[in-house]
């Protein structure tokens, strides 16, 4: 996994995902600080709070850290132009196409990831001029690919299409996991649920209560026909669900999903008609940790497992 290391200058090969309303500079620092990369979530910011987000994280640690920007979002241009007036380093994008940016990001000396839920869509990314690419399965949270493939099934078919390091993702939040994606081939692994359920996470305390108490089969990937998302279930969910059986349009989607509906959730805490986006290994999740003991204790199931199966 020393790839990855190497190019984020990092001391452990684990990302934390640049996650919309969860990630902002406190979480992304004391990632950074725990010696995995931190990433400051861009997607609900706008440029002048990204700006400030930015700022803030230079001042908490001397460690790298990058913004994920998610393309589908209006206004992607002034976010990149802020990303360079603030020279930094690392930017992961996801979500659109990897051709769109990445020039103009690395014509400035940065560090491109594309997140991809395919191999076709990696080797598009790889075509495209990024660093590396964060093969993203089915199991993940958030926004999230309509072929509905698995992390296990998609790491080695992005393996086989491209040359540049790869990262593994989605349903990944123990020492046991990232071994498993070692034993696959990837360079290292970028981890988000696990990291919603953190102390420095800017997530309401109601999701991250949510989160916790979240058992096997609590979400679920809808809303395919706008943007495939891994959600909790709840009465907007319910709702969502309910139109499907009606018959509705992409239209009534829309207006069911409006303005704001994640904010709603996951920022305010209004766990009946938020949008909660969380992945799968929610059910595995139990408790609410700092982001250094959490780190701490992936990485020490991760040795104790590796020996483990030395000893076999």
């Amino acid at each position: 996994m020393n790839r990855i290391c190497e190019l984020f200058g990092i001391q452990h090969p684990i990302v934390q995902a640049g996650m919309v309303w969860n990630s902002g500079w406190k979480l992304a620092a004391a990632s950074s600080n725990a010696g995995i990369l931190g990433l400051i979530g861009a997607g609900s910011m706008y440029p002048e709070v990204l700006r400030e987000h930015i700022q803030k994280c230079k001042a908490a640690t001397s460690h790298p850290f990058g913004v994920n920007i998610p393309l589908l979002y209006p206004d992607i241009d002034q976010l990149i132009e802020v990303v360079l007036e603030e020279k930094v380093k690392i930017v992961f994008t996801s979500a659109g196409n990897p051709a769109t940016w990445t020039a103009k990001l690395k014509s400035h000396g940065i560090i491109v990831v594309h997140v991809v839920s395919s191999a076709k869509f990696a080797l598009k990314a790889q075509n495209a001029g990024v660093d590396a690419v964060v093969a993203e399965g089915f199991e993940a949270g958030g926004h999230n690919g309509r072929e509905e493939t698995t992390t296990l099934t998609l790491l080695p078919m992005v393996l086989n299409a491209v040359n540049i390091p790869v990262i593994a993702a989605g349903g990944i939040a123990s020492g046991r996991a990232m071994l498993a994606m070692e034993a696959l081939g990837a360079h290292g692994v970028q981890i988000g649920s696990r990291f919603v359920a953190s102390q420095e996470s800017s997530a309401h305390e109601n999701f991250k209560q949510m989160v916790v108490q979240a058992k096997e089969g609590d979400t679920l990937l809808t809303l395919k026909e706008l943007a495939p998302v891994r959600l909790l279930k709840n009465k907007f969910f319910d709702d969502v669900q309910e139109l499907y059986r009606n018959g509705g349009s992409v239209e009534d989607l829309k207006t069911l999903l409006g303005r704001a509906r994640a904010k709603r959730g996951m920022f305010e805490g209004d766990l009946v008609e938020g949008e909660l986006e969380i992945g799968q290994v929610a059910g595995q999740i139990n408790d609410i940790k700092t982001v250094a003991e959490i780190v701490r204790d992936i990485l020490v199931e991760y040795h104790l497992a590796k020996k483990t199966l030395l000893n076999l």
